[in-house]
């Protein structure tokens, strides 16, 4: 793990120049604020490992840390996820939400999508959606494709929460034809520093009122706001669950505990609380 405290090579790559630190801490660390500290590496496998063996020797709440290149990030199911230095968002925040009962700490990854969604809605001006449970999708050329994702892990007596997100990936970098970047989807801006202070802050809102809730997603509006803003709802699903066992349905609804509502073809209406999700057809098209 190299930290990058100053920039080293600021005009090494000027379509992708490196963070500026202080700047980001000025604009996202204040009195009173969630966020507690931001850190900055060049380099390093995993961000959300990281924060992990930090929380596991005492980590206030409200720790950010920050990859310019991430080199064994991962996803849901164990997925690795790379891109080219700079070429994206890939950081992992720190959160306690100890007066919040555990049985509800499932909708941390939701509460993030939704944060994710609206943030770069705001500034990268750049629809996003919400695959159940922690992918954020983008429109390029008609279809659906995978610009981000979200990872939840039990860190100490918290959570840590890894987002990956392709910013400005060009069509030959994309590491599948099913992937997209902010770039192909007409983002109106890409800069790393408006995006990450974009998605922190609408992060900050929405955890916020998520607690004052007492982590009850439907007093929170947080419930109503990721049914609004996902994608999945209305489709023709197949899910991948644990054990090798398939179920196919429309996705009815997201239950007030985050679980995906499958309505079966014998009228039964069946609860997912976990398994990988492909979209059949729907709005949008094609297979995500």
């Amino acid at each position: 793990m190299t930290p990058s405290d100053t920039p080293q090579s600021r005009w090494s790559d000027l379509d992708r120049p490196p963070l500026n630190v202080p700047a980001l801490r000025r604009g996202l660390l204040r009195p009173g604020g969630l966020w507690t500290s931001l850190d900055v590496v060049e380099t390093t496998g995993s961000t959300n490992s990281d924060l992990a063996r930090r929380a596991a020797t005492g980590l206030d709440e409200g720790a950010v840390l920050i990859a310019e290149e991430q080199t064994a990030g991962r996803g849901r199911l164990d997925r690795t996820w790379t891109a080219p230095a700079r070429s994206g968002l890939f950081f992992s925040v720190y959160l306690k939400p100890g007066d919040v009962p555990a049985e509800r700490w499932g909708w941390l990854p939701l509460l993030t999508g939704v944060a994710a969604a609206t943030g770069l809605a705001r500034s990268a001006g750049v629809d996003t959606a919400l695959k159940w449970p922690n992918d954020l999708l983008v429109t390029v050329e008609g279809a659906e494709r995978k610009a981000g994702g979200i990872l939840a892990e039990r860190a100490g007596d918290g959570v840590v929460v890894g987002m990956g997100v392709n910013v400005s990936l060009r069509a030959d970098e994309l590491p599948a034809p099913t992937a997209a970047s902010l770039a192909l989807a007409g983002a109106v801006s890409t800069d790393r520093e408006t995006l990450l202070r974009g998605v922190l802050r609408s992060l900050e809102h929405w955890y916020g009122q998520w607690r004052a809730a007492d982590g009850d997603a439907a007093a929170s509006g947080l419930q109503e706001a990721y049914a609004a803003g996902c994608a999945t709802l209305g489709r023709t699903v197949r899910a991948q669950l644990p054990g090798d066992r398939t179920l196919t349905g429309e996705a009815v609804a997201i239950d007030g505990d985050g679980r995906l509502v499958l309505s079966t073809g014998d009228g039964l209406q069946e609860p997912v609380s976990a398994g990988d999700i492909v979209h059949l057809r729907g709005a949008g098209g094609g297979l995500v």
